[in-house]
């Protein structure tokens, strides 16, 4: 197996793993915890740091494992809903770093087209859910999901993801 192979593994176990711990630290702040989005900060990163398929597995597997470990979140119509649009994430933030010029403006411009796409995503999944299992989703629930209670997260992770991205690829190079 090729180095990058494993250190690609080893970085996407380390992301699901936060997948997994980062909800139980958030969810102690009331009010915003879970506007946070703790799960999707170590798959978007996944994504940037390993490449689209590494971030589509890891999102589209956390919150799966994590109702499978813990019951939350509650598989339907979160849950479910919630793989698609992570498992978006990822694609999404591997995809546009492979396609742009590597310097930090376009992290950040990865970085934000792949949340606009996540939640475009789930948009459309809970549309679909809405459709099969009810209730009803409407597009009022969808901005106010997507964007309008998700603001916290958005701030957080505009400001937190690309810094720290920026310091595992230093730490890693030094590795090399």
């Amino acid at each position: 197996m090729k180095k990058k192979n494993v250190k690609n593994l080893c970085l996407s176990a380390v992301c699901l793993a936060l997948c997994m711990v980062l909800p139980f630290l958030t969810g102690q702040i009331p009010q915003i915890g879970s506007a946070l989005s703790p799960m999707h900060i170590p798959v978007l990163m996944c994504g940037l740091l390993c490449g689209w398929p590494y971030g589509l597995a890891v999102g589209f597997i956390a919150p799966l494992l994590r109702f499978l470990l813990f019951g939350m979140p509650p598989i339907m119509p979160t849950g479910l809903a919630m793989m698609f649009e992570l498992a978006a994430y990822g694609a999404f933030s591997g995809l546009l770093m492979k396609l742009l010029p590597k310097k930090l403006p376009f992290l950040y411009v990865s970085l934000v087209g792949a949340m606009l796409g996540g939640r475009i995503v789930w948009g459309i999944a809970r549309f679909v859910l809405g459709l099969i299992v009810g209730p009803a989703f409407t597009f009022s629930a969808f901005l106010s999901g997507a964007f309008i209670t998700a603001v916290p997260g958005i701030i957080c992770h505009i400001v937190l993801i690309p810094p720290v991205v920026i310091g595992v690829r230093r730490a890693l190079r030094s590795f090399d």
